[in-house]
């Protein structure tokens, strides 16, 4: 892949640090959670940088990089001290992190005008992502700081943004695995597989969505909004 504009890599590893802070944040300032990140950021980091996702295998390594915190979170959500540790979780702050999707869309867009993915990934394509992204300061002022959003609308705003991101994970697998157009896409030049690009599917989305399945777990709970905000 091709060297990127300064800008492009600052702007990514913030928002990085943002997601994993206002995660962290959430769970009140856990340790535990904190170490276990950042062993994974820097364990996929050094695996990345030394060329490990770009090696083509079948199966491809790229599941190595995705599916592990997906298995993850499964076993969070299915254990019962999991589930308390989810139940625990601010969903104020879950809500509000969901505007690290803004940089991240952007930081896409970027990475289409440098050829380093393919349109259909970004807004101006098949990408709808950035909408998350843009409701959730109004989400999180008119649900909490005002109080104007009941457990319904605020369950159903968590599904519908959980569904974008899915979409956007979809056009990402098979813009890396298909040839099928508009989502064929040269699977060596993708970002996806180079550091520290290679943290939007191994870190960043996972957060993500983790913060939509807590929030969800939390508000088909009959507990009041109060309580768990």
């Amino acid at each position: 892949m091709q060297t990127l504009p300064f800008y492009v890599y600052v702007t990514f590893a913030l928002t990085v640090i943002l997601a994993i802070w206002l995660l962290y944040k959430a769970a009140a300032y856990s340790k535990p959670l904190l170490i276990l990140i950042s062993l994974w950021v820097v364990v996929v980091s050094v695996l990345g940088v030394n060329g490990f996702y770009r090696v083509r295998t079948m199966p491809s390594r790229f599941l190595l990089l995705v599916a592990p915190p997906m298995i993850f979170i499964l076993i969070i959500l299915i254990m019962p001290r999991g589930r308390r540790f989810v139940d625990g979780l601010n969903l104020k702050t879950l809500t509000i992190l969901h505007i690290v999707r803004i940089p991240v869309e952007i930081v896409l867009y970027w990475l289409f005008l440098n050829k380093a993915v393919p349109e259909v990934m970004t807004f101006e394509g098949r990408n709808f992502d950035i909408l998350s992204g843009l409701s959730a300061p109004f989400v999180w002022y008119f649900g909490f700081a005002k109080g104007g959003l009941n457990k319904g609308l605020l369950l159903i705003w968590n599904l519908v943004t959980l569904g974008l991101l899915l979409n956007v994970v979809t056009i990402a697998i098979l813009s890396i695995n298909t040839k099928l157009e508009p989502f064929a896409f040269d699977p060596s030049k993708i970002a996806m597989v180079y550091f520290p690009f290679l943290l939007l599917p191994g870190c960043l989305v996972p957060v993500v969505m983790f913060s939509n399945l807590a929030a969800i777990r939390q508000l088909l709970i009959k507990r009041p909004l109060a309580i768990i905000a």
